[in-house]
This record gives structure tokens, C-alpha cells and sequence, in this order.
């Protein structure tokens, strides 16, 4: 990944990263490697995740038709 720095920039490249990182999952990915996971509490957190995604979608599915 490479962020180039316009003018001496430092701060605007630093918050150009922090977006690709972010867009990338890196922060995330590395607040679930901290700690060593259990394949079950993997998989428990996933099938939570999709639940919440599942929910998500509903709602706005309801909010474009006018629910």
C-alpha cells in the first residue's frame, strides 16, 4: 500500500492511509487477531454479524418502499 505526500503533507497523508486502511478492514482484522479466538466463538461472532447484516438490510429494504 503507498500513500504519496503532496508538498511536506505528513498529516494529509497519514489520514489518506488511515482511509485505505480502513476501506481494507486492516484495523479491524487487527482488533481480532489481539487475542487468539476459539473456532466456536468464531463462528458465533460470524453467525451474530450476519444476523445483524441480515437486519440491516431489511430495514432499508422497508425504508426504500416506503415502510
Amino acid at each position: 500500500m503507498q500513500v504519496v505526500v503532496r508538498d511536506n503533507n505528513v498529516d494529509q497523508a497519514l489520514k489518506v492511509l488511515k482511509k485505505k486502511m480502513q476501506r481494507e478492514g486492516i484495523f479491524r482484522e487487527l482488533k481480532l487477531r489481539k487475542h487468539y479466538e476459539k473456532p466456536s466463538e468464531k463462528r458465533a461472532r460470524e453467525k451474530a454479524e450476519a444476523v445483524s447484516r441480515a437486519r440491516k438490510m431489511e430495514r432499508k429494504r422497508l425504508e426504500r418502499e416506503g415502510f
